[in-house]
C-alpha cells in the first residue's frame, strides 16, 4: 500500500502564500512524476503543476509565475509554493505521485493525496 499526506491548506488574504507537502510512504520502489491538482464544485480537477525525478517542471498557464513546485526524492515529497494568491486559487488541492511499488510492481501506479483546502479570501 502506498500512502500520500497533505498538509499545508489553509484560509489565506488575496496576495498571501501558502506552501502545501505531500509525503509518499508506504510500498514504494520508486516514483517517477508527482505532481498537483486542484478541483472545486464547479470544476473538473485542473492540472496545476508536475515535476519529474530530474526537477523538469511544468506549470499550468493560470500559476505559472506565481506557484512552484519541488520535491525531496529522500523523503519522496512534492511541494507546491503558491504565492501571489488569488480568490480564483480556492480549490480543494490533491497530490499525485506515480509509482512503482515494490516487489511486484510491474508499471506505475497513480496514487492520490487525500486533499488540502486551500481558501483564498478577505
Amino acid at each position: 500500500q502506498v500512502q500520500l499526506v497533505e498538509s499545508g491548506g489553509g484560509l489565506v488574504q488575496p496576495g498571501g502564500s501558502l506552501r502545501l507537502s505531500c509525503v509518499a510512504s508506504g510500498n514504494i520502489f520508486s516514483i517517477a512524476t508527482m505532481g498537483w491538482y486542484r478541483q472545486t464544485p464547479e470544476k473538473q480537477r485542473e492540472l496545476v503543476a508536475t515535476i519529474n525525478p530530474g526537477g523538469s517542471t511544468s506549470y499550468s498557464d493560470s500559476v505559472k509565475g506565481r506557484f512552484a513546485i519541488s520535491r525531496d526524492n529522500a523523503k519522496s515529497a512534492v511541494y507546491l509554493q503558491m504565492n501571489s494568491l488569488k480568490p480564483e486559487d480556492s480549490a480543494v488541492y490533491y497530490c499525485n505521485a506515480q509509482i512503482q511499488l515494490r516487489l511486484g510492481g510491474r508499471y506505475f501506479d497513480n496514487f492520490w493525496g487525500q486533499g488540502t483546502q486551500v481558501t483564498v479570501s478577505s
